[in-house]
């Protein structure tokens, strides 16, 4: 049996994605940017596409700019705005478990001469609101924090976020790749100034993703060579995949009630499982301000890679943190941000339920992952 338990490290795409996305792959191949019939047709149907998706987050169509994917969102987003806003400032503040992407963009822009604070989280994988307001200064430009942690589900509380960083007049960013569709993600209640996703993620293709920037806040172009999205990034516009993303959107949010439940029926059932069945297991985050899809577990006394590995071999697809770390085997910032002591940092596999995951497919998981750690600690010399 092959399972796929690595949903937030990248998603099947979904038939009925495909189906829409057909169609700008065969006949309706012409270039959105064209001024003849065929290329004036397709771009209705993209700006038709950037409509609707701006339509589901209750946010201004002229924000959108649709990207390869979250990691250059984020890059575009924190050096595009931290560039253009230097008469503000030159002060970013960016949570301690944020994804790679924003982390060493980060970074990268302190070798720049800009000013960098990271706000601490607690244990729960949730950002210190106090902390922040001692951090958010007059001359903070930018104020980055997750929706949702792609290592261990933790939920932020972007309003109160919001209204930290708005009341020192600083911009709030928020990578929202792991919030679709698991948050009901209103951009002007939230007050969100930029935010940056991945289709990928929620059954739709690679390649494809997008940027906001609310309109009016100043931003440095990301691409130069042409004019497509209003000058701000230029390249030919990857039709079939923006459908795509347009579509699986859609259906997350439409069939999103139903999704939940059954993520989440799953994902109790299988914690409670090895809660009851395997010894020296520990839930890393908090399981109240968590994602419905989301485990983070701590095995006792076994590197993670080798339960990955083993659980491989059996057919079985985890993984132990981002994908986007996957081929370096430091420890996890996410899980030193929230606590665990330096020997639990590698004994860690994230389970990421979906869409297509079912009940036998978790207990052929629960059976494995009992020989698995019963093989490995007879090896271990930690008592």
């Amino acid at each position: 049996m092959n399972i796929y338990l690595d949903n937030a490290a990248t998603s099947r795409l979904d038939s009925r994605v495909l189906k829409a996305m057909l169609p700008y792959l065969e006949n309706r191949f012409a270039n959105a940017s064209a001024i003849h019939y065929a290329g004036q047709d397709n771009n209705l149907a993209l700006e038709k596409a950037r409509a609707e998706i701006a339509a589901n987050f209750k946010a201004d169509t002229a924000g959108f700019v649709f990207t390869s994917g979250a990691s250059e969102a984020n890059n575009y987003i924190l050096r595009g705005i931290m560039h253009s806003n230097r008469e503000k400032g030159k002060h970013l503040v960016v949570s301690a478990i944020e994804h790679p992407s924003v982390l060493q963009t980060a970074k990268a822009l302190v070798q720049e001469g800009f000013e960098l604070d990271i706000v601490p989280v607690g244990s729960d994988g949730r950002v210190d609101l106090d902390k922040l307001k001692a951090l958010v200064r007059k001359d903070t430009v930018l104020v980055s924090v997750m929706a949702v942690n792609n290592e261990i589900g933790s939920i932020q509380d972007l309003e109160s976020i919001s209204k930290i960083a708005h009341a020192n007049g600083a911009y709030f960013h928020s990578d929202i790749v792991q919030a679709i569709p698991y948050l009901q993600l209103d951009f002007k209640k939230i007050d969100l100034d930029a935010a940056s996703l991945s289709a990928h993620k929620f059954y739709g293709p690679k390649g494809i993703g997008l940027a906001y920037v609310k309109p009016g806040i100043k931003i440095e172009t990301l691409i130069t060579g042409g004019e497509q999205e209003n000058g701000r990034r230029a390249g030919t516009y990857n039709l079939p995949a923006i459908i795509g993303l347009k579509e699986a959107l859609k259906i997350a949010y439409r069939e999103r009630t139903a999704y939940l439940k059954k993520v989440k029926v799953l994902r109790d059932y299988f914690w409670k499982r090895l809660q009851t069945e395997i010894p020296e297991v520990k839930l890393n985050g908090s399981l109240k301000h968590r994602t419905e899809n989301n485990l983070n577990v701590r095995f006792g006394r076994i590197e993670g890679e080798a339960i990955l590995i083993d659980l491989s071999s059996q057919g079985i697809c985890v993984s132990t943190g981002s994908a986007c770390s996957a081929h370096n085997l430091k420890s996890s910032s996410v899980l030193s941000a929230i606590g665990l002591a330096d020997h639990d940092l590698n004994s860690n596999i994230r389970f990421s339920l979906g869409r297509f995951n079912t009940k036998k497919e978790l207990d052929y998981a629960v059976s494995a992952l009992k020989k698995t750690v019963t093989r490995l600690r007879a090896f271990t010399p930690v008592k």
